[in-house]
């Protein structure tokens, strides 16, 4: 994640359910506002369905369900975030997008074995920031064993 010999790392930073967190900016194809979501039936509880992206149906999940948070309500700066996970995009509602940061590798700390447990792999770790902390979020592995259950919905709809 961290870019070959430079020692620091560029994030797209969110809120999500009142704290900071970043992704790495490769993963992230685009940020857009909240558009019309299709429900699908029996679908997992953290998939809000699928919506239309330029011609493509593209499924979109809650990371606040996905991680067990308090489910807010949407407001205008609520976004989707597109990411990049095996080749497919994937849509990620967040409660705002913050900015593009750049974090120098000494100012991250890993994630603590008194925080983490099996189901939280997906913690890089926590950046200290001046005024702040950033918790660090390998998404492709929050929501890698997901593809395979996103993919689902998403032919289901293709199909419809």
């Amino acid at each position: 994640m961290a870019e070959q010999g430079t020692g620091e790392r560029q994030l797209v930073v969110f809120d999500l359910a009142g704290e900071n967190y970043g992704v790495d900016i490769n993963t992230v194809r685009e940020i857009i506002r909240m558009q019309q979501v299709t429900h699908v039936p029996d679908a997992p509880e953290y998939v809000e369905g699928v919506m239309n992206l330029r011609g493509s149906v593209i499924p979109v999940i809650d990371l606040r369900k996905r991680f067990g948070l308090t489910v807010g309500e949407e407001t205008a700066e609520s976004r989707v975030v597109v990411v990049d996970i095996a080749g497919q995009g994937i849509g990620v509602v967040v409660d705002a997008v913050r900015e593009v940061l750049r974090i120098r590798d000494e100012a991250i700390e890993p994630a603590s074995a008194v925080i983490t447990t099996a189901d939280s792999f997906y913690l890089q770790g926590i950046a200290k920031l001046e005024d702040r902390l950033l918790i660090l979020l390998d998404i492709e592995r929050a929501l890698d064993e997901q593809v395979d259950e996103l993919r689902a919905p998403q032919r289901q709809a293709l199909a419809a």
